[in-house]
Parts: structure tokens; sequence; C-alpha cells
């Protein structure tokens, strides 16, 4: 689950994060760059830590606010699952610096994020040092810049993909016949979205938000087997791509 928007705010978000436990989702992601979002996210694990993976991300090219972005974020979750290099900002500052947390145990995994596709060159130069453990990336049937490189190479090394706004695009706005989600299973194209991704094997998370407590069920049905043929994700492609 992201935080972004969703959980900047100031209601109380445990009732969403309790739910999304429910029903098998216990990753959530969050950043500085969100708001309020990480201490909200951190009052609504209160009690649950040990049931959730928390991902955040540092994000300033200062190295001393980062210093201070990460120490605040390790005072409201104690450890971090996954910490990442926002949009690339700094990364050999701040990696350096994750690095030392990861061999002190506080931080478990560390990787780097881009929202944009020609930032894909750059995310693999890093992929390819053999310093980070995952990277977060979009890519869904209408944005699939990733299969060329960074997934394979991903998959080659062995590293992590978390996939960030599934639903973008305007992918949302194609609507599929009631006779292709019965082909697909599933029961929207939101969920036929979510499960494109997630048949892919070198994708470890699909990343969704809500602030929807009755969202949260439907969303995570696009991660439930069985996954997708390849001729299910072809035709993913086709409705998605307008034919």
């Amino acid at each position: 689950m992201g935080t972004w928007r969703t959980f900047d705010t100031t209601d109380d978000r445990r009732p969403i994060v309790e739910a999304a436990l429910s029903v098998g989702i216990d990753l959530f992601d969050s950043s500085p760059m969100y708001g309020r979002a990480e201490a909200v996210l951190s009052a609504a694990v209160a009690n649950l830590r040990s049931r959730v993976l928390v991902a955040t991300k540092v994000w300033t090219p200062d190295p001393r606010e980062g210093r201070e972005q990460v120490a605040r974020a390790l005072k409201l979750y104690g450890h971090i699952d996954v910490y990442q290099v926002h949009n690339l900002v700094n990364v050999p500052d701040h990696l350096a610096h994750l690095e030392e947390l990861k061999a002190a145990s506080l931080v478990r995994a560390i990787g780097v994020t881009h929202y944009q596709e020609m930032a894909f060159p750059e995310i693999a130069h890093w992929m390819s040092s053999g310093r980070i453990d995952m990277v977060q990336i979009p890519y869904n049937p209408l944005i699939r810049e990733a299969e060329r490189e960074l997934l394979p190479l991903a998959d080659s090394l062995g590293l992590g993909v978390f996939v960030m706004s599934p639903l973008g695009g305007g992918i949302l706005k194609r609507k599929p016949s009631d006779t292709d989600l019965s082909r697909l299973g599933v029961e929207t194209w939101a969920q036929a979205v979510l499960k494109w991704i997630a048949s892919d094997r070198r994708v470890s998370s699909v990343l969704t938000a809500t602030h929807r407590r009755q969202r949260v069920a439907e969303n995570a049905k696009g991660g439930e087997p069985p996954f997708f043929t390849t001729a299910q994700r072809d035709l993913v492609v086709r409705i998605a791509e307008g034919g």
C-alpha cells in the first residue's frame, strides 16, 4: 500500500491499515515528500509494527537534511525494512549513509526510485553497482519501458521491484466488456491492471493507495492467484491500447 496523498491527512488511518492486514497487504510505502504521511503511518501501525513492513525514502539534495530525515523515520518506526533514495536525489551521499545503517541492522534493504522513464539509465547504473537491493519504478500495460532493460536486469541480479502508481497513465479510462472481465477472472478493470502487473514474476510488490476501506479488499484481489496466463496478459494489453 502506498501512502502518497491518502496518508497526508489529520485523519486516523489505522482503520485502513487494519483493513489492509486483514486481506494480506502488509507492506506500506511512504516518504517525507508526502507531507504528514510518515507520521500518520507511524501512528496507524502503533502496536502493529511487528506485523508490517515499512518502506520509506530520503528526499533532499542536502546530506545533513537527509540524515535528519532518516533519524526522524527511525524514531517513528524503530527500524526501516526498505529505505529508498527518492527520485535519485543525491544518491551517492544518501546511499553511503544508508549502507552504514544497514550494517548496523537498522535498515534491512536499500533502493532507489524514480517516476519518470527517462531516469531508467541512471537507475540501471545503480542496479549494476551491487549496492542496492531493489528499485521502485512505473509499470503497467500502458507504461512498459521497464520491460526493455530494468525488469530483465532486476531478474538477472536478483533485485526487488516495487511498482508505483500502477493505475496511472490514463489506464482507468479504458472500459472493458463484461465478457473480457469474465475471461480475465476479475470483477473490475482496476483488478485486471493490478493482476497484469503482479503476474510478472519480476515484480515484487504493486503499490496501491486508497483512503476507502472498501477499496482495500478490492485492490488486494489483484494480487491473488491464479495469475494471468500469457494470453490473458495480451488481452489486457489490447484493452489498454484501445483494441
